[in-house]
């Protein structure tokens, strides 16, 4: 029963990854902007020879190493695991990005109706992943984590650093879309429209949707068909 449910826990983690993952696809294939923590890396990958997978896992990289700065002494031995927990997790996400990303590679929206549905598609499969990833409590995405490692630090709420942290996030991807190609790229629309709607789908799938209950039917059901 108990290797079940650490089993469960990460097999509901590593879905939940790879639906948020093919959120961030879908909204990228909308042609309408991406998500603020996307942006970055976005303008990067177009920019560049490298994946949005790969740029994703630098930036997740150079985030985990934020992490690190802001505990500085205050690192405990727990603190630096579950950081370095973000690794594998980072690497396994960027890999679904970039699978996601090849299997949707045909995908080009003929008008902005289609575009606005793979939008619409794209933040509530998002929503969904980020739900199954809190779900279990087994490791934070890095860019939360560094957020919330700020907030702890500097003993401010995590919302309003969460807000700023993307802020920041789109500005620089402005920034850097500028030098790279002297416009605008992959901020439009869609990632204020990403931006706004994710916490109220997570908030609506968690209380109402993805429940406990819920949850544990589905594991009920589940070990009548596997052999654990």
């Amino acid at each position: 029963m108990h290797d079940f449910s650490i089993a469960k826990r990460y097999i509901i983690y590593v879905a939940g990854l790879f639906l948020l993952s093919l959120g961030v696809v879908l909204i990228v294939r909308s042609a309408l902007g991406t998500t603020p923590i996307s942006s970055i890396n976005y303008v990067v990958s177009i920019n560049t020879p490298l994946s949005l997978g790969t740029c994703t896992f630098a930036i997740n990289m150079l985030l985990i190493l934020g992490q690190f700065l802001i505990l500085g002494h205050r690192c405990t031995r727990v603190d630096a695991v579950e950081i370095l927990l973000q690794i594998p997790f980072s690497f396994i996400f960027s890999a679904f990005i970039d699978a996601n990303m090849y299997l949707t590679r045909s995908f080009v929206p003929q008008n902005y109706l289609i575009s606005f549905a793979a939008l619409a598609l794209g933040c509530l499969t998002q929503a969904l992943g980020v739900t199954l990833e809190l779900k279990p409590n087994v490791s934070k995405m890095s860019a939360e984590a560094f957020v919330a490692y700020a907030a702890e630090r500097f003993n401010k709420p995590f919302g309003r650093l969460k807000v700023i942290f993307d802020l920041s996030l789109v500005s620089t991807a402005i920034v850097v879309s500028l030098c790279f190609s002297g416009r605008i790229e992959g901020v439009r629309e869609g990632s204020l429209i990403a931006a706004a709607s994710t916490g109220a789908l997570v908030t609506l799938l968690s209380r109402h949707i993805i429940t406990r209950r819920n949850a544990s039917a589905a594991a009920h059901a589940l070990r009548h068909i596997l052999p654990l």
